[in-house]
Formats: C-alpha cells, sequence, structure tokens
C-alpha cells in the first residue's frame, strides 16, 4: 500500500509530494541540496508531535517576517514511530566507553521468547517475590537495617569516626540528658523540631551585643539570661543534633526486631550522657553484623530469578541456601523478627517444592540465550568478515552490567574498551549501521529512515551492507524503508544488478527540487540505461542536432574513439571556423577536406543532417544558442548550450569546472538515468547559468556582448 506524504513549507521545501510504500525499501535518489534531510526530519519532527523541532524547518525566508507560514506536514498518520540513522545516531548510541551500542541486552537477547521464559520462572517463584511488595513488615524490616547499617560508616573496622553513629553519639546524648542550667530549653530540645529551634536560637546570639535587650522577645537582657544563651551554642551545634536525632529514630525503629536483652542494652547506649566506650562500640558492631548478615539473605531472596539461578547445577540445593537463620543471631531474637523469617522460609519452601519445575524453565532460559547469541554474534561477524573488515563482536553476560555487545581485533583476544577510538571512519558507520539494524527491528518500528548511509563505501563493502540490511534472515525485509542517497549506485545495485535478490521489490524515485518545489519521478528498471541506449534515444529525438552532437561525442568517448569523428565534433564546441587536428606531439593543425568528409560521413551515421558549417554557424549565433538554451527541457542539454556560448569562461573558478566537466555526469557508472527526462544538474548551477545568460540578453539589447 502506498501512501503520499504532503510537506509544505520546509526549510527549502515550499511544496511537494513524497511517495512511500508500505513494507518495502523506498530509495530516494537526489543530489546533495535537493531537501533529503529536510523530508528526514521533518517526518521525525511530526511523529514525535515535538513542536521545538518543527520550528526549526521554517524556511529561512520568513523567520524574520511575520507571514504566519509554519511548517506541515500530512500523509504520515499511519506511521506511530520512526527511527533515523544519521550522523547524530552515530554519535549518540553507538561505540559506547563500555560497550558497542546502548542496550545491547533489550536489543540481542530480551527477545518475545526470552520475555516468556522470564515470566514462567517469574511465575514460579512469585509466592517469595511477592512478598517483598505486599509484606510492609518486611519493608520496614530493610529499611531500618539499612539505615542502621549505614550509620556506622565505611572503614575496615566496621566503625567509622566520620559515620553518624560517631558523630551523633560520639560525645553522649545530650538531647536525653540536657546540661545543668538549660533545663528551660527542654521542650524545645525534644520537640521534632529541635534542629529548626536550634537553628533559629544559634543566629540570635549574633545579635546579643546590639542592645540591652533580648534578641528573641524584647525583653531586658539580664546577664544571666545573656550566658544562658550563649551556654547553648556552646553545648550544641546543628549537625550533630540533625544526626543524633536521625539515630535515635533508627534505634527507635530497631527496637521491635531486637531481643529484649539488647533493646535495654542499646537503650543504655544511646541515651548514656558520655562518649561511646570501645566495649560498647564493639558491641554495636556485633548487632550491625547479625542484621547485615538477615539483609543480605533478604537481598539474595529479593533477587532470585534466573540470573542468580542459571549457574545451579541443582537449583533444589541452590535454594535451600537462600533460607534465612537467625538462631545465631542472639541479638535478633524477637517475636517479630521471628515471624518474619518463619514466613519467608515457609514460601521459599513452596518454590522448592517445584524446583524440578524451576530447573527445566531456568535450562530452557539458558539454551535461549545462548542460541540467540550465537545466532546474532554470527551474523554480524559474518557481515565483518565478508565486508572486509578484521574485527570480531561477542555477547557477554557481566553481573554488573547484564548482557553486553563487545568488541575485538581478529588479532587480539582481549576486547577493545572504546571502539570508536579503534575504528576509522568507513568501519565506524557500516558497523553503526547495521547495529541501528538490530536496534530498529528490536523496537518494532513503523518507518525507517536511512540518511545517505551508505554512498562512501566501496562496492564490495556496499554489496555486503545491502545484503545484511535488506536480503539477511535477520533484516529490515518486509519494513517500511526510506533510503535517501545522493549516489546513483545504490540505486543501480538495488533495482537492476540485485534485481529479484531484495524482496519485497524496492521502488526508487529521483527528487528534484525547482525554486522550492519538490518534485519526485519514478525510476523503474528500464530506466537505468547504458549511455549507448541513452545516446540512441537522442539521435531520433526532435532535439536540436547541436545537442545530438553533444551525445555524439560523449558516445566516441564511451567506446574509446576519440578519431577523426570525435575530433571534429569537438571543434564544433570549441566554435573554430577551420577545424583542427591535434598530432601526436601535442601541436595542432587544420583538418583537409579529405578528413572532414571522412569525419563528416561517420557522424551522419547518427544525425543524418549534420555538416560541420551549418553547426559552426549555430555557434556564432548567440540569440540562437540563447534561444535553444530557453527551449530546452533539459538541465544537462542547457549545460552544453551554455559551455558552447561562454566558450568555457566563467567568473567562478567552481561553476567554470563544473560545467566543463558537465559531460562526464555520472561518468563513474555503465548505467545512469537519461540526463533529458532526469535532473540530475544541480539547481544552483542552472541558476547560475540562468543568470548570465540574462547577463548576455540584456547587453545584447544594449548592443554589446561579451560571450
Amino acid at each position: 500500500m502506498s501512501m503520499e506524504i504532503k510537506i509544505n513549507n520546509c526549510n527549502s521545501v515550499d511544496e511537494g509530494i513524497v511517495v512511500i510504500e508500505e513494507n518495502r525499501l523506498n530509495i530516494k535518489y537526489a543530489v546533495n541540496g535537493t531537501g533529503k534531510t529536510t523530508i528526514s526530519k521533518a517526518l521525525q519532527a511530526f511523529l514525535s508531535g515535538n513542536d521545538e523541532e518543527k520550528k526549526k524547518l521554517i524556511p529561512f525566508k520568513f523567520r524574520e517576517t511575520d507571514s504566519g507560514v509554519e511548517p506541515d506536514l500530512s500523509g504520515y498518520e499511519r506511521f506511530r514511530s520512526v527511527a533515523v540513522f544519521d550522523e547524530e545516531y552515530v554519535q549518540s548510541y553507538v561505540f559506547q566507553a563500555d560497550e558497542i551500542i546502548k542496550n545491547s541486552f533489550e536489543i540481542f537477547v530480551k527477545t518475545a521468547n526470552y520475555d516468556r521464559y522470564e515470566s514462567e520462572i517469574a511465575e514460579l517463584i512469585s509466592c517469595v517475590s511477592s512478598s517483598f511488595a505486599e509484606d510492609s513488615d518486611l519493608g520496614d524490616l530493610i529499611y531500618v537495617f539499612e539505615t542502621f547499617v549505614r550509620s556506622f560508616g565505611k572503614a575496615k573496622s566496621g566503625y567509622s569516626k566520620a559515620g553518624e553513629i560517631a558523630k551523633g553519639l560520639g560525645k553522649g546524648n545530650n538531647i536525653d540528658n540536657i546540661p545543668s542550667g538549660l533545663e528551660v530549653y527542654e521542650p524545645y530540645l525534644h520537640s521534632p523540631s529541635n534542629v529548626d529551634w536550634l537553628r533559629w536560637q544559634l543566629a540570635g546570639k549574633e545579635y546579643l551585643e546590639i542592645a540591652d535587650t533580648c534578641p528573641y522577645c524584647a525583653s531586658n537582657l539580664q546577664e544571666s539570661h545573656r550566658d544562658t544563651i550563649l551556654d547553648v551554642g556552646n553545648e550544641y551545634d546543628r549537625n550533630s543534633v540533625t544526626k543524633l536525632t536521625r539515630l535515635l529514630t533508627v534505634f527507635d525503629g530497631l527496637k521491635p526486631y531486637l531481643s529484649t536483652d539488647t533493646t535495654t542494652k542499646l537503650t543504655q547506649i544511646y541515651k548514656s550522657s558520655i562518649g561511646l566506650t570501645d566495649n560498647q562500640i564493639k558491641y554495636l558492631i556485633e548487632i550491625k553484623d547479625q542484621a547485615n548478615n538477615v539483609l543480605q539473605q533478604l537481598n539474595k531472596l529479593k533477587s532470585l530469578g534466573f540470573h542468580t539461578l542459571k549457574y545451579s547445577e541443582s537449583i533444589r540445593d541452590a535454594l535451600a541456601e537462600y533460607r534465612i537463620s537467625i538462631s545465631e543471631c542472639s541479638n535478633l531474637q524477637s517475636e517479630l523478627m521471628g515471624n518474619i523469617v518463619e514466613e519467608l522460609n515457609s514460601r521459599l519452601d513452596k518454590v522448592i517444592e517445584v524446583a524440578g519445575r524451576l530447573q527445566g524453565q531456568v535450562n530452557q532460559q539458558k539454551r535461549h540465550i545462548k542460541n540467540t547469541i550465537d545466532k546474532y554474534s554470527k551474523e554480524i561477524n559474518d557481515f565483518l568478515f565478508y565486508a572486509g573488515y578484521k574485527y570480531q563482536v561477542s555477547i557477554e553476560y557481566e553481573e554488573d552490567s547484564n548482557y553486553r555487545l563487545l568488541l575485538r581485533h581478529i588479532d587480539s583476544n582481549s576486547r577493545l574498551e572504546n571502539a570508536n577510538e579503534h575504528l576509522s571512519y568507513g568501519e565506524r558507520n557500516a558497523f553503526a549501521l547495521v547495529l541501528f539494524m538490530y536496534e530498529t527491528i528490536s523496537n518494532n518500528v513503523d518507518l525507517v529512515i536511512l540518511d545517505d548511509p551508505i554512498s562512501s563505501f566501496d562496492g564490495n563493502k556496499k554489496f555486503a551492507i545491502l545484503n545484511m540490511l535488506f536480503m539477511g534472515k535477520t533484516s529490515l525485509k518486509n519494513s517500511t524503508v526510506l533510503l535517501f542517497t545522493h549516489e546513483f549506485g545504490t540505486v543501480i545495485d538495488a533495482i537492476k544488478n540485485m534485481s529479484g535478490k531484495i524482496e519485497p521489490s524496492p521502488t526508487a524515485s529521483f527528487l528534484s527540487n525547482k525554486d522550492g518545489e519538490l518534485v519526485e519521478l519514478p525510476i523503474r528498471g528500464q530506466d537505468i540505461k547504458s549511455f549507448v541506449n541513452i545516446a540512441e534515444a537522442a539521435f531520433v529525438s526532435n532535439i536540436d542536432s547541436l545537442n545530438k552532437l553533444v551525445y555524439f561525442r560523449r558516445l566516441q568517448e564511451m567506446e574509446g574513439d576519440k578519431g577523426i569523428a570525435w575530433q571534429l565534433a569537438s571543434n564544433v564546441f570549441h566554435r573554430r571556423e577551420n577545424p583542427t587536428v591535434k598530432c601526436e606531439d601535442g601541436t595542432f593543425r587544420e583538418m583537409t577536406d579529405t578528413e572532414i568528409e571522412r569525419a563528416s560521413l561517420e557522424i551522419r551515421s547518427r544525425i543524418p543532417n549534420f555538416t560541420y558549417e551549418n553547426e559552426y554557424q549555430k555557434t556564432q549565433d548567440v540569440t540562437l544558442l540563447i534561444d535553444l538554451y530557453r527551449k530546452s527541457s533539459s538541465n544537462y542539454e542547457k549545460m552544453q548550450l551554455f559551455r558552447i556560448i561562454f566558450n568555457e569562461n566563467h567568473s567562478n573558478d567552481v561553476i567554470r569546472k563544473f560545467i566543463n566537466e558537465s559531460f562526464h555526469v555520472e561518468n563513474d557508472y555503465l548505467f545512469q538515468l537519461d540526463p533529458r527526462d532526469y535532473d540530475t544538474i544541480p539547481q544552483y548551477v542552472i541558476a547560475q547559468c540562468n543568470q548570465e545568460i540574462r547577463r548576455v540578453e540584456d547587453e545584447m539589447q544594449s548592443g554589446f556582448s561579451t560571450a
């Protein structure tokens, strides 16, 4: 099914229609500057609904005016998602420092079957895993234990002087033990907002010296009152009180999980007015270690799943190691703690009862992952080999980062940590394109856009890439793909050389942009012709014989025949009244009448009405040449006529070189498009030619011409 994408007021495109055939490769061939990237960005912006990106599409001629012109796109509504391969993708998503492409796991491992096996495994262990979502007591326990363990800080001894316990209790509890003389502040110090009160209290002491009144209540300030205010700052600081208050909350939360004896001892420790003794620190570390052991078992249970069981030869034995035992945790012998552990172990026993089924599911998942990894690794490595790249990939599992796609050189066993530093520009783009394909397939994208992806590759690599993208078992065939290219070889390969190999058959078209109007012309297999076919068609057409002579001269070059007929035709283009011949020593002499007649007979075999005198006289009549230029519908022929008019003269070196070599358009290809039907000459060049022609016309009207 085809759809017409209508584009209006987007950068260099004022209006135009692009046809996309669904579920196949759509090649859009155009010279640079036509608007290929504009179409790509417009589709991205409108499909994503990104208003900021839409604004960037406003043509420059409307950006500084209040015209109200807005970019518009329609006909794309059946598409819901788009993936674009361009330089931005290469820069942002591939060749990361620690893996070749972001989300390797999601792209290469997490298939539909992977999810199914994972779901079946999750169902078998759900009676354990659901505990962590359903049991609020279990959640509270984990939070309290984690907070308690963290309060010791990080140190090999298990107790850091920079930890919250050392900072909060190191000098004793001065919240429960208010220093003598400061009892008046007890309500504030015991308040849940004691830290905020201290901040206010300590800030106020800066104003004690301003006057004899209290900075808080404005009453007369006695000396004893002043001392009391200052003592608050000497005894308390906000940081210590903050840590101590937090600790007291943690200790209160810890009590329900502790034995009665431990609760009593812990209360004595944190209510003490003096600093912690070595024995008290040792005792606190003992409680912490027991709590940490339980935490580790809880975290193991919480993460129970395929990745924690896949290395176990016997899942039944492995599950037994997940049981929590607090018999040796003397400090955690509370009724609540016992109930939580008993419930978890009971649920774990239910999982152990189905250990056989679980073992089978885990083994199936392992086999599936291995087969998937082997498949993708082989596909990518085969591509790298046949494209001539000396690299190999592997998909490896690492505990801290799941599965990752890694790269190594074939001459080394070690992986490349930063592939971007080792790959050449061509290797990087080819590899990135293949990785993009896999990601696109994984994400099941509706529309795939390849923005000039393979123009810079040589023949064998180009074929290897097209084969990988559109002919492999894992490929973009049957996907809706929009491939923009400025290189005709891609069209030749896909439409002619590989005809019947890419299924469904790709479509191709030529895009041109004439003063903002985007025009699309289909390219079919029969439109890709040899220059011999193109010249033969020109000879029997109704174009002027001077234009036919252009094709004759080019055909002689293609056939490697720069004999007397080619030289006579060249004399016409150089506007020589008396034709010359280039000698072997590089000098020129006039052609003999016999040579002219012999050359003319050869040319007349293709162009029956040819005479040198008639064609030469045309080159001397600028008015006639300009009339032929104006009437010609082919930019290619306009270029030849322009070249004759100006006799290779143009003020700009780039334009002059382009014009002088325009008959070499697509010289690299055995096949090409008929330049009379497809305007492959860039519009900016024709615009320059038109400008020069107008100048000559103006000068002729004023009686002077430099042509």
